[in-house]
């Protein structure tokens, strides 16, 4: 019997055209560029501005502008994971959304939340369902209307987050291409240092939350960028010794744009060149579970069948992951 991969066949992205630079993030905090770029590699970041737009609909320009170019039809879909942290609601899914006004009326749908990992996660979850043999055609996306949930009065989280969706279709394949292997972890040590205090079960809206700014990120950097850098580097690792791979072997890694200099410390543990590592984080700033398929997407007309790309990403929880991909097709 064949053994089934899951192998990304297309990718799609949309970022909104509004930007928000660093020139105007210093006209409202005391801030400057130089220690934005020092700090965390930013200049500028994406935002939606439409009020009456959530993440959900920069997840469907995404889905149907990839369905669109690929010549695909939306009923082919058997379902479509959509990774968000900023959902247009805490129910109905955003992903029943989604594949509605996508037009993808055959498909399961269902949001995943696992902070910045969340599209990691969803990539191998969708892995799954296609090496079952069930499912033929599945929708991975992710969606993020950061700046919905940034506190515009804070100087340590406003520089750092943007709006943007991305998306990839998985679909089976008997070649040795696709999801490959994944390291998926969590640890929940991290509660307390990257959370959005209220608005949950746990901590209900209230006059008094929302007078003391709980319905924004709270986040600790120091003890955050110390627990990104150490355990992105060890699921690197451990992925690549479990697939016996070196830095040589990999074409492309993708980490999440959170931070240039959490990058730059993951990459060096790997022993793999600045050349071979994506990154828009200067464009784009953190648009959590989003930035990898955005990175996949941008990166799409110099990646190769058979290419060898390692995913990673850390958040809140705290979360981790690393991905072993295979890239399944040419530039189109």
């Amino acid at each position: 019997m064949k053994t089934i991969n899951a192998a990304i066949t297309a990718v799609g992205a949309y970022l909104p055209e509004d930007k928000l630079t660093n020139a105007d993030i210093e006209k409202l905090v005391d801030t400057s560029d130089e220690w934005i770029m020092t700090r965390v590699g930013i200049k500028e970041r994406r935002v939606l501005t439409d009020p009456d737009k959530g993440a959900s609909y920069l997840a469907i320009q995404a889905v149907r502008g990839m369905l669109e170019k690929n010549d695909i039809d939306p009923k082919s879909v058997d379902g479509l994971i959509l990774a968000t942290n900023t959902p247009d609601y805490h129910f109905p899914p955003s992903a029943s959304i989604v594949a509605h006004e996508c037009g993808c009326t055959n498909a399961f749908a269902f949001d995943l939340q696992s902070a910045c990992p969340s599209w990691l996660y969803a990539l191998e979850t969708g892995a799954n369902y296609i090496r079952s043999g069930r499912y033929k055609r599945l929708v991975i996306a992710a969606t993020e209307k950061m700046t919905a949930v940034i506190d515009k009065t804070d100087r340590t989280t406003l520089p750092l987050f943007g709006d943007g969706a991305g998306c990839a279709l998985l679909e089976p394949t008997e070649e040795d291409l696709g999801v490959i292997d994944s390291v998926l972890h969590s640890n929940g040590v991290g509660k307390t240092n990257l959370i959005m205090k209220a608005g949950g079960s746990a901590k209900p809206p209230t006059h008094e939350t929302v007078d003391n700014r709980e319905h924004y990120v709270y986040q600790e950097g120091a003890v955050v960028f110390k627990h990104a850098v150490v355990n992105m580097s060890r699921a690197c690792l451990e992925v690549m010794r479990r697939n016996k791979l070196t830095h040589a072997d990999i074409d492309w890694v993708v980490p999440h744009q959170a931070n240039l200099r959490i990058i730059d410390a993951v990459t060096r543990m790997m022993e793999v060149p600045q050349e071979k590592v994506m990154i828009n984080i200067e464009k784009y700033g953190n648009t959590s579970s989003a930035t990898i398929p955005i990175c996949l997407w941008e990166w799409e007309k110099q990646l190769h069948k058979g290419d060898t790309l390692i995913l990673t990403s850390f958040g809140a929880g705290f979360t981790w992951a690393a991905v072993y991909l295979k890239w399944a097709y040419d530039p189109k």
